[in-house]
């Protein structure tokens, strides 16, 4: 196997902590019907898809989203319900990627939108005082400003060109078995992180501390 160069980390279960249910829980708070159907029902539509690409406004969005739920949802209560599953960013985990970054080369690939982006950043600013993620990466990746969304074979491959990155150094770490698929069709090599695991133990795992960060 080739040395590791490079590492392509998730942001949502990865780095930041969420919590689904939350969302769902807010959005039943909302609604006459349970969220997880209309949630399912619209699924089936490109909505989801369209806000990860960016290709949908937040306004159209949100009313789409509030149309489904009950006429008398205020936006304000939809977003709060949209946001509701963000939750901290672990110290530990920043820690990390400033250690990482000393000797790998660090990228964040995130499926997300706009709406998170901007309430995550205010979750780390609140936090630990950091305007962006910007800090912890060589370059930071959302969908939502990119046009492509995991686990699609082109944002993958659309990193690995724009950066000049051999697959055969770069590893992929991420919470969702689709995404680890898409990036090990495109020859990535890739870990899941499965639910109750911490990135912080997998690397250490994999031993891909730089030596002098070991300590």
């Amino acid at each position: 196997m080739s040395e590791i160069k490079n590492i392509i980390f998730d942001l949502g279960g990865v780095i930041i902590n969420l919590d689904y249910s939350r969302t769902i829980n807010e959005f039943n708070r909302l609604t006459n019907k349970p969220f997880e159907t209309i949630f399912t029902q619209l699924q089936q539509s490109p909505l989801f898809d369209q806000f990860d690409k960016g290709t949908i406004s937040e306004s159209d969005f949100f009313e789409e989203l509030k149309n489904s739920l009950y006429d008398q949802t205020t936006r304000e209560e939809v977003l709060h319900a949209w946001n509701a599953m963000l939750l901290d960013f672990p110290k530990e985990r920043l820690e990390l990627l400033l250690k990482l970054k000393s000797g790998y080369r660090v990228f964040l690939l995130s499926n997300t939108n706009e709406t998170h982006v901007r309430e995550l950043e205010s979750h780390l600013f609140q936090q630990h005082s950091y305007q962006n993620l910007e800090t912890f990466f060589e370059k930071v990746y959302y969908s939502c400003r990119i046009g492509m969304r995991k686990p699609d074979r082109e944002i993958f491959e659309f990193v690995l060109k724009e950066n000049n990155l051999n697959k055969n150094e770069t590893i992929f770490i991420d919470d969702s078995p689709q995404h680890i698929q898409g990036a090990m069709n495109t020859g990535i090599q890739s870990y899941y992180l499965t639910k109750g695991r911490d990135v912080v133990d997998l690397i250490t795992e994999l031993k891909l501390l730089p030596k002098e960060s070991e300590h």
